[in-house]
This record gives C-alpha cells, sequence and structure tokens, in this order.
C-alpha cells in the first residue's frame, strides 16, 4: 500500500527525487516549493524547478511564504499525509510542521552526515578536499541536519569534479536512495540511528568574498577552490585587458613560478607551490568556454600574470 505524501522542494537538486516517487506509486497530495523569482532581464517571475515537475504530473503545488504559525500547521494536516519529504526546499520547518506527520518528516542532504550539516555541503566538500562524500536519508527534527539517521550512501570524490558535476550525480543517487528508505517505511522497517556528534562540521553558505582565487595558495587548494565552487557561484581572478574571468574547470598543471604567473601556451598558472591549468572559463557576459577557445579570441602572452 502506497505512502500517502507531502513533497517540500525547490532546487533542481530535488527533481529526481520527486520524479522517482511519483513513478514508485506514492500518494503526492501536495508539493510545497519557494513562490515564483524574477527572472531574466524581464524579471519576469519563473516557477521552481520542483513547481514545473509538479505540473507535469498534475500536483497540487502550494507556495507559502513561510510556515510558522498555527494556520500552517492546520493547513499541512489537512493534506491527511503520512509522511513529508523534504529535499533542498528553502525554508525551515517549525516543530508543528515537523509533528503534522504521523510517520515524520524525512530529508536527503548531501553530505555524510553529521559532516557538512548546513547549507552548502557539495561546495564545502570539494573546496576542503574530501576524497568522498554521498547522500544521506533522515528524519527531521529542530535542530539543523541534527536528526537521526535512517539511510546513507557513499560515493568517491573524482580528483576533477567541480560542483555541478557531483551536485547532479548526487541528486540522482539520493533520489534512489530516499525510494528505498520510503519502501522501508512503509513496511515498518526503517531503522534510525541517532547522529554522532564526533566529526560535525558545518557548510556555511558560500559567500561571494571568498570567491576569488588565491594563487599563493599551493596548486591542490587553487584546483579545490576552483572545483568546488563551479559553475555557481563561480571562481574568478583578473586579467589585463579582459576583466574578471570565471575559472570553471581546473586540472594539475606542471611548472612553477610566481604565484599567478602563465606558465605556457595552454593557460598554465603557477601558484604556491604547483601549478594548475585552466581548462574551462567564462568571461562576463559569455558562454563557458574550453581554453582553446578562450586563447583564440583573447591571447595571453606567456609570462602574464593574473590576479
Amino acid at each position: 500500500m502506497a505512502l500517502r505524501l507531502v513533497f517540500m522542494g525547490t532546487a533542481d537538486f530535488a527533481v529526481p527525487s520527486l520524479v522517482e516517487i511519483v513513478g514508485s506509486g506514492h500518494d503526492v497530495k501536495a508539493v510545497y516549493t519557494r513562490a515564483p523569482q524574477p527572472s531574466g532581464r524581464g524579471l519576469v517571475l519563473k516557477p521552481s524547478p520542483i513547481a514545473h515537475e509538479a505540473g507535469r504530473f498534475e500536483l497540487a503545488v502550494f507556495t507559502p511564504k513561510t510556515l510558522k504559525g498555527p494556520d500552517a500547521a492546520a493547513a499541512m494536516r489537512v493534506h491527511g499525509a503520512d509522511a513529508a519529504v523534504v529535499v533542498a526546499y528553502g525554508l525551515i520547518l517549525p516543530k508543528p510542521i515537523l509533528d503534522a506527520f504521523p510517520l515524520g518528516s524525512f530529508n536527503l542532504h548531501a553530505s555524510l552526515l553529521p559532516r557538512w550539516r548546513g547549507a552548502a555541503p557539495i561546495h564545502r566538500a570539494i573546496m576542503a578536499g574530501d576524497r568522498e562524500t554521498g547522500v544521506t536519508v533522515m528524519k527531521m527534527e529542530e535542530g539543523l541536519d541534527t536528526g537521526p539517521i535512517a539511510m546513507a550512501e557513499r560515493v568517491p570524490i573524482p580528483p576533477d569534479a567541480t560542483a555541478g558535476d557531483l551536485h547532479d550525480a548526487l541528486a540522482r543517487l539520493g533520489a534512489d536512495l530516499m525510494v528505498r528508505a520510503l519502501a522501508a517505511l512503509e513496511k515498518g522497517a526503517l531503522q534510525l540511528t541517532p547522529q554522532a556528534e564526533a566529526g560535525a562540521t558545518y557548510a556555511d553558505k558560500i559567500d561571494k568574498g571568498e570567491t576569488r582565487v588565491d594563487w599563493a595558495k599551493p596548486w591542490q587548494e587553487v584546483h579545490d577552490h576552483c572545483r568546488g565552487l563551479s559553475p555557481f557561484p563561480g571562481a574568478w581572478c583578473e586579467l589585463a585587458g579582459t576583466g574578471r574571468v570565471k575559472v570553471l574547470r581546473t586540472t594539475k598543471g606542471i611548472g612553477q613560478g610566481p604565484p599567478g604567473r602563465v606558465l605556457d601556451d595552454r593557460l598554465t598558472i603557477a601558484c604556491g607551490t604547483g601549478a594548475v591549468r585552466l581548462v574551462e572559463l567564462q568571461r562576463a557576459g559569455r558562454q563557458p568556454m574550453s581554453a582553446e577557445e578562450f586563447l583564440r579570441g583573447m591571447p595571453v602572452a606567456r609570462a602574464s600574470v593574473l590576479s
């Protein structure tokens, strides 16, 4: 017998989970998502990725600005759902909302909790040089990503993978994990394990002030910084005659020199120790392009300095 569910999500990361849940036969009574946001030069209101996907399945969509207050909890109980699934939603769920579901509320988080609780776990894992990460399904409580763990799945982080690459892989893996967790919940067989506090770290939201590339750092830290911020918000540097350039993909380079120095004709850049080679870049107002395409339109002389 299928579960009656409320799905709460907003971002692209949540879309595979909604698709898999609907495909597995569960009864999604309502979809909660953030309200449409102004987009593009015309500031046209654009529905969230989840609102768009819910429309394909003809699911009821709700876009409250807040879930606080007794009216919100009462409205949630009207759906008669057994449980809630929360994936990249963007609103805090107060205790009355969590208590509105007899079987609980279950969140898909893009890390191996308790490591990287918080807003930017994918970015922070790569920026920290982690060799592995994963996805976790936890039963939600009032604390920030502190609830007991239902299921988790580990994956290695490839050495040149960007946050965008990892985001897409974890979204697919997480969708499968959530469906498995719901199947166990439906059978009354879902086991919960309290999170250990040892090893807990917090993935703070990315601040614009930390996005500039610091070429004085060792090559590995520069590499992890660039790929951990790609494609958004994007690590950046400045090149004389070009202005600000986003660095979207890098790999290990060969050579050494003063930090920021261009070492060859392939955009290998010296770091504090070692070097990185720029693989993909983006100029302001332009589409991302390979280093080869960039150099065809904007030659960069050897011994130039990036800042």
